[in-house]
């Protein structure tokens, strides 16, 4: 137990710069509060409670702002920054040194029963406000864009931006060995495969709008009469 609450209080050094000392994240940082209240209701939670572990999940969510079922399994070196508004269903799955920016929904899409959550795997960071929607997979090494909403599976070592969420980087860059390292949290850092294509229509209309004012100026000096 004090070796995984080790390991909580270490992601936080890891992945916040802003972190000085081990009594101010245990003191001061909501989303390593809201993971240890959750790991005692997931406890509770798996032998058979049911009312006691939401009072847990329900008093943490008061305290914190952030909600997570007891049903959901969470791995190790979970980092939570800030965290208001982060919600975690029942079904979720999230494997190690994954990371969640406020506003983060790990949510269904109805009232079907068994498995409607999503699965995260590891080293995987989901930026502000992206909901993740729906039973698939979030491959290992994947980032999603802030605001996102992902709907569908995404592959390993990817990354997607947009309403619907879409892959647009795949394969993009070496995994490393050390943990630390494999944490991308460069998730200001996105391709816009909007603002591309808006970018390339107005370069085809350019080109269009020389082509057709030289057309004009050949129909001109051929007969000047017909312009």
């Amino acid at each position: 137990m004090f070796a995984r609450l080790k390991k909580d209080i270490q992601a936080v050094f890891d992945r916040d710069p802003a972190a000085r000392s081990a009594l101010e994240v245990v003191l001061c940082y909501p989303g390593l509060h809201a993971i240890w209240a959750h790991r005692l209701a997931h406890s509770l939670y798996v032998r058979g409670w049911v009312v006691l572990p939401r009072f847990i999940s329900n008093l943490a969510r008061f305290l914190t702002g952030i909600e997570i079922h007891p049903g959901a399994t969470i791995g190790e070196g979970l980092f939570i920054d800030h965290g208001m508004g982060v919600v975690i269903g029942e079904t979720a799955e999230i494997g190690d040194n994954v990371t969640l920016y406020q506003g983060v929904t790990l949510g269904g899409t109805g009232k079907e029963k068994g498995k409607r959550h999503p699965t995260v795997g590891d080293n995987v960071v989901i930026a502000t406000g992206a909901k993740v929607l729906g039973s698939f997979t979030v491959g290992a090494n994947s980032k999603i864009g802030a605001g996102s909403v992902v709907l569908s599976a995404v592959p390993p070592n990817s990354t997607v931006v947009g309403i619907p969420g879409k892959v647009v980087v795949k394969d993009g860059c070496k995994v490393l060995s050390d943990v630390a390292a494999n944490i991308d949290l460069n998730h200001d850092n996105l391709p816009d495969p909007e603002g591309e294509m808006l970018l390339c229509l107005h370069r085809n209309m350019a080109r269009l709008e020389k082509r057709v004012a030289q057309l004009e100026e050949e129909l001109k000096n051929r007969d000047p009469e017909s312009v």
